[in-house]
């Protein structure tokens, strides 16, 4: 049986280009491995009440898992300075976590005992996917792995501690763990059976549910069957987990596939590339725009032939026709508390979904703890409007029926915008230029900025902003942003 070694755990520092991690980071076996690892984390309770209260995973797969390969560059990047400053934005992101879950019991996102656990499963999944793939790792690189994974909990919570030291050891605590810890969650049910099943497509696939769904339909409950042959035993076993037959011959051979791709070119698969390809909006000025736009054209001729030749039925697929003159078109109030309101998809708007809007937005901007904090608060300010206003039960939040007409373009509103505008007027001049505005807009940069002098002014810059959250417009700016899965 062949083994995979990278050297002994002395040989190269840690967060290195040469480190285990970053071996595995374009891994085509990790992305299963990564499902595996998601349904342990959500397994445990406190986890688990936190997704589902505070998550965007369910409404916006594709952008989650966008956001946390760009966190994960960061903290396994060679630049301390940058892992330093992206470990502080997600020790603030978590403290803005707390609750109770269905039964009561309090959780706290900066606990250390489960962020502990986080890390855990990360470091057991990636030495399963090895053991499953026929590759398993030797004792050194396992070692050397171990290290760089304690070493990345010590950036987040400044030491180690809550892991043991010593690799035996810990495996007798992850063993404690899922036998004595892990449940049956919310979370961990949803993520096995809702996502795989309700998947939203991805920006290039958006354009032709046919073809989406007919994959989806194959493709779910494969994952599924794979991810819950994986888990550990005693969890499935505790959890009452359905096996589908044959289920493990079919991890098995899904892994042991995915491992083939080692023998591929270096630098064929990008999974960084992947990723922005699949959410990159045709309409972006990004040079991959053009063969995103002719691969999107391809899949809806695809997608018209396959709903030609199946009985799959359902509506056509929809050729969006925005308006000429502002490439923008209307949305229904529904879908507009679908796609924009309710970002954590549990039906509802309340404040962990402005809390999204907002750590979505200090994210894509990368804005330093004061600008972040200005932020959140004007998205604090602008949830008390809404809930005064529209929350006639006084249940905390707002329902898609108590969301009817109403006007979201209050002061709090226009001071979100502004606190926007502010964060990306760099210079402090008063305008927007088209650098600043690229920054912002990222993968969704609309080339025609409506102004003389190519600089985006102040009340131009909010009316724009308040169009899209209280006029239900598409916009090609702020739809990748706040809308797109």
């Amino acid at each position: 049986m062949t083994t995979e070694t990278t050297g002994t755990a002395d040989e190269a520092p840690l967060f290195d280009p040469e480190s285990q991690f970053s071996a595995f980071f374009d891994d085509p076996r990790w992305a299963l491995a990564m499902i595996r690892a998601t349904v342990l984390e959500a397994a445990h309770p406190q986890i688990g009440a936190a997704l589902v209260d505070n998550s965007t995973f369910v409404a916006h797969p594709w952008r989650r898992l966008r956001n946390t390969l760009l966190s994960m560059r960061r903290m396994f990047g060679t630049d301390p300075a940058e892992r330093d400053r992206e470990a502080a934005r997600l020790n603030r992101l978590h403290a803005r976590m707390s609750g109770s879950d269905s039964r009561g019991r309090a959780y706290d996102a900066m606990d250390r005992a489960t962020r502990a656990w986080v890390v855990a499963t990360l470091f057991e999944s990636a030495v399963t996917m090895c053991r499953l793939s026929g590759q398993p790792l030797d004792q050194d690189t396992m070692e050397r792995m171990y290290a760089e994974y304690r070493t990345f909990l010590a950036a987040l919570d400044g030491d180690a501690a809550e892991l043991p030291e010593d690799l035996n050891d810990f495996w007798r605590y992850f063993d404690r763990v899922v036998e004595n810890e892990l449940e049956n969650t919310e979370a961990a049910r949803i993520i096995l059976y809702r996502l795989f099943d309700h998947l939203p497509a991805p920006a290039l696939l958006d354009g032709a549910p046919t073809l989406w769904a007919a994959g989806r339909a194959v493709a779910g409950p494969l994952l599924g069957a794979i991810t819950v042959a994986s888990l550990p035993e005693p969890y499935r076993r505790r959890a009452g987990l359905p096996e589908m037959p044959g289920a493990a011959t079919l991890m098995q051979g899904a892994y042991l596939a995915a491992g083939l791709a080692r023998f591929l070119p270096e630098g064929w698969i990008n999974a960084g590339s992947i990723i922005e390809a699949l959410s990159l909006s045709p309409d972006s000025d990004d040079p991959r725009a053009r063969t995103v736009a002719a691969l999107r054209a391809r899949m809806k001729r695809a997608s018209a032939l396959l709903r030609l030749l199946t009985p799959l039925g359902g509506a056509p697929d929809p050729d969006p026709a925005p308006s000429a003159s502002t490439g923008e078109g209307r949305r229904s109030a529904e879908e507009f508390f679908r796609k924009v309101l309710d970002q954590t998809g549990d039906g509802y708007l309340d404040w962990p979904d402005l809390a999204a809007m907002a750590r979505e937005l200090s994210t894509r901007l990368d804005l330093d703890e004061p600008e972040e904090t200005r932020l959140y608060d004007a998205f604090a300010a602008w949830w008390r409007e809404l809930q005064a206003a529209l929350d006639t039960d006084g249940d905390g939040r707002v329902s898609a029926e108590e969301y009817a007409a109403p006007s979201l373009a209050g002061p709090a509103l226009i001071r979100v915008a502004e606190v926007l505008f502010d964060a990306t007027d760099k210079d402090g001049n008063g305008s927007i230029d088209a650098d600043e505005y690229r920054t912002l807009f990222r993968t969704a940069f609309h080339r025609d900025l409506t102004t003389t002098d190519g600089a985006y002014g102040r009340s131009a810059f909010v009316g724009d902003f308040l169009s899209f959250m209280s006029g239900r417009r598409t916009s090609t700016q702020y739809d990748p942003l706040l809308a797109d899965a």
